[in-house]
């Protein structure tokens, strides 16, 4: 464990005191300023959000790659700073809040800080990188009275809210089985990394906790497929769905994990490039994932199955289909008797849901528990992947 973490995570219980003492009470008609860090693609997206809800400043963009944060700047905060270190950002009174988008291993120190600097936090998925992060992170948040909106989307979304309402309504009856996929295409990797400027790079800020090694362009550029920087299709994909069915289920701790996978296609990544992991619950129900980085056909969703009806649902919409007498072979379904399509971008309403409750001081429809819960389900699938055992959780 690094030095940086060890005095976050030792730190962690001083955080309510700290933040209490420096943050700003925001009113209504106050613009929010906020600081990013971690500017690669997907932070650029959730700033481009934020540009577009309006309300507030981007003052600050820091990355440990200059050219990550100049084309943040440029493209979405020209008055901002820029910066390597993101303590650097923390120690500027007058950022409200960050958002983090750095890669996973980073998540709890940097929100750690945070919050002990008095800043709200709005910090991508998965917030932990392990396990034993959770409870740390749990308890400085608890004591800091901070906003922390994590950024499992679906929270927000109406067309996943409504179909929680059919779920909560008996629709379905009992639930006892939820199928989640998600394929993409990840074949391009073996064509090799893109060009890095390794002289415009930090790399030993990058590595953190992480082993000491040398530059890896491949790890740098694909870091959620290696273990010490991500933990591959589990973290980075299935903790929005498993997230989804926890919620909806009112469930969000697996009692057992199993999960079988291997990396067949894209020799160059680490973690599986093809798995199938299988968690059941002690509220009698069980979630399977399946994943395969070969093709996009298919996408994402997840499928609830119950003695009344199914219902899939994805980022587009969702649909509802009642029992049927008689058993059938068929590939195909009927037109489903309820149904409804998305409106807009989700993440575009769990952004302005953040920002509201910056100023209402309200939790967040997604805040750091249940970040914790999706990441913990995930983390444990991994395990049992890599020590090829089915986990029992509390062991």
């Amino acid at each position: 464990m690094s030095s940086f973490r060890r005095e976050f995570l030792k730190g962690a219980a001083l955080a309510g005191a700290t933040a209490l003492s420096q943050a700003r009470v925001l009113g209504a008609n106050d613009r929010i300023r906020i600081g990013a860090i971690g500017t690669g693609g997907r932070c650029q997206y959730l700033l481009s959000l934020l540009n577009s809800i309006g309300g507030n400043d981007i003052v600050a963009v820091c990355d440990v790659y200059e050219p990550h944060r100049a084309a943040a700047r440029q493209k979405l905060a020209p008055q901002a700073k820029e910066y390597t270190d993101f303590r650097a950002v923390l120690d500027d009174p007058n950022i409200d809040a960050v958002v983090v988008g750095t890669p996973d291993h980073w998540h709890v120190p940097v929100t750690l800080a945070a919050i002990q600097a008095g800043k709200d936090v709005y910090v991508e998925k998965p917030v932990t990188h392990s396990i034993s992060e959770g409870d740390a992170l749990q308890k400085a948040v608890d004591e800091s009275k901070r906003v922390v909106q994590t950024g499992t989307q679906q929270r927000s979304w109406p067309h996943f809210i409504e179909a929680k309402s059919l779920i909560d309504s008996g629709l379905l009856g009992q639930i006892t089985f939820i199928e989640t996929h998600w394929y993409q295409n990840l074949l391009g990797l073996q064509n090799g990394p893109p060009a890095i400027d390794v002289s415009k790079l930090d790399w030993k800020q990058f590595l953190g906790d992480a082993p000491s090694q040398p530059f890896d362009a491949t790890r740098y550029s694909n870091w959620r497929w290696f273990w010490d920087f991500g933990g591959g299709s589990l973290t980075d994909l299935f903790t929005h769905w498993v997230d989804v069915a926890q919620w909806f289920m009112g469930s969000d701790t697996p009692s057992t994990a199993a999960a079988t996978g291997a990396t067949y296609a894209i020799p160059r990544i680490q973690c599986p490039d093809t798995i199938s992991a299988s968690y059941l619950y002690p509220s009698n129900f069980e979630v399977v994932f399946r994943c395969s980085m070969i093709g996009y056909l298919e996408g994402g969703g997840l499928t609830f199955r119950g003695t009344k009806g199914l219902l899939r649902i994805d980022r587009s919409g969702y649909g509802f289909w009642p029992e049927q007498a008689h058993y059938t072979e068929s590939l195909d379904l009927s037109s489903p008797a309820r149904s409804a399509k998305t409106d807009g971008d989700g993440t575009r309403f769990h952004m302005k849901n953040f920002l509201d409750c910056l100023r209402s001081r309200q939790i967040p429809n997604a805040p750091v528990s249940i970040g914790i819960a999706a990441a913990r389900t995930s983390h444990l699938g991994n395990l049992a992947f890599r020590e090829n055992r089915i986990v029992r959780y509390p062991s």
